[in-house]
């Protein structure tokens, strides 16, 4: 599943990997976790087909469990080449395997809501970690956390 949306958006969004749903459909975000991603989206005056969706890994694990680090490092040189085709200005990781494909040594927990600049390959960016919208259906108190990050996401862009 490559993603969908926008290429010409400055936006981008990163998961962590096609759910049951999302395999069914071919889609990205098309179930629970993705109607609570439209109304956070919402929230932060941003409409779903104005941005660019995808995955860090591009296939659904076996009985969706995480991404393990070698399938991460296979599908590595297809969000590279999204990312460098698309040369988002922002980049809305969703859930700390996104957040640490970039920045390995960070904890969601330590750095969600906040914007952090940037550069891979020449390309300069800025990335906003937020918890994964699923995580929000495990534990309701990162409900009210996801909202506060994407409304402050909507002065950030």
């Amino acid at each position: 599943m490559p993603g969908e949306g926008n290429p010409r958006t400055k936006i981008m969004i990163i998961g962590e990997g096609p759910g049951e749903e999302e395999d069914k459909q071919g889609r990205p975000f098309c179930g629970r976790a993705g109607k609570f991603l439209d109304e956070l989206l919402k929230l932060a005056d941003l409409e779903r087909e104005k941005i660019f969706i995808t995955n860090v890994v591009k296939c659904r694990p076996p009985k969706n469990r995480a991404p393990k680090k070698e399938e991460v490092a296979a599908c590595r040189p297809w969000l590279e080449e999204q990312i460098k085709i698309l040369k988002s200005k922002l980049i809305i990781t969703l859930g700390s395997l996104a957040l640490n494909w970039f920045l390995p040594d960070l904890k969601i927990s330590e750095v969600h809501g906040q914007i952090r600049k940037l550069k891979i390959k020449k390309l300069k960016f800025k990335i906003f970690p937020v918890y994964h919208p699923v995580a929000a259906f495990r534990q309701g108190s990162l409900r009210k956390i996801l909202k506060r990050d994407f409304r402050k996401l909507e002065k950030n862009y």
